[in-house]
């Protein structure tokens, strides 16, 4: 009984060491394989919190874990990322403004923990950490057919839209895992890679997220027809 209450947080500190592996990865040159183990971080995120309500296991442990693996997976790693393939030329400077993206996204996630209004399922004030850190490493996956402005103006925007009062819809009532798009639209683009002949010069850890990703999708799919049976 105690090991199932342990198995959110064992999902957390694996998010938290996909974080950690992503800025290995990132130092050691191997950016694209960084940017998915963010990516793969995003699919342990959200697996966690559905498996903590599902087990009954939710603890303030658990929520202050979470917070604590989300600022380093999707906000120092990203910021490291960008810094590694682009805003390193820029020096000392091109570093302080990478380093602005944790800065941000720590103030973000101590405002959501004290927020009075945190029960809203229909939005977001702010864009969440986890979203922005995912788009940044979906920058940097494709970033050849990207220009570097856009990444420029992306990284900034997101930044203030963190902190920002702006209301972000959840979407939760689409049928997808949370922040479920943002992977979705990277795998179909795998896939297509894959379909292309392409396949070998693509990071290899793509083959550890997309059977992750599927089967996340099919215990999903799965849930949500045993709970329309019940109803």
């Amino acid at each position: 009984m105690r090991f199932t209450k342990s198995i959110p947080n064992i999902f957390t500190l694996g998010n938290l060491f996909c974080g950690f592996l992503s800025i290995g990865y990132a130092a050691n040159g191997q950016y694209k394989n960084a940017a998915i183990l963010i990516l793969i971080g995003m699919m342990l995120d959200s697996m966690d919190g559905r498996l903590a309500r599902m087990l009954k296991a939710d603890s303030a442990l658990g929520k202050e874990l979470d917070s604590l693996a989300d600022i380093v997976t999707f906000g120092v790693a990203p910021s490291f990322l960008v810094y590694y393939t682009y805003f390193y030329q820029f020096g000392l400077i091109g570093m302080m403004i990478a380093g602005l993206f944790p800065l941000f996204g720590a103030y973000r996630l101590a405002r959501f923990n004290i927020s009075s209004n945190k029960s809203s399922q229909n939005y977001f004030v702010g864009v969440p950490i986890t979203a922005a850190g995912g788009i940044l490493a979906l920058l940097t996956l494709f970033g050849e057919w990207i220009p570097n402005i856009i990444t420029t103006v992306l990284f900034t925007s997101l930044c203030f839209l963190m902190v920002s009062k702006v209301r972000i819809p959840s979407l939760k009532d689409v049928p997808l895992p949370k922040y479920g798009t943002i992977v979705t639209v990277f795998l179909g683009c795998a896939l297509y890679i894959i379909f292309k002949g392409t396949y070998g010069s693509f990071p290899y850890l793509i083959y550890i997220a997309t059977p992750l990703y599927i089967t996340y999708l099919a215990y999903r799919f799965v849930k949500g027809r045993n709970k329309n049976s019940l109803n």
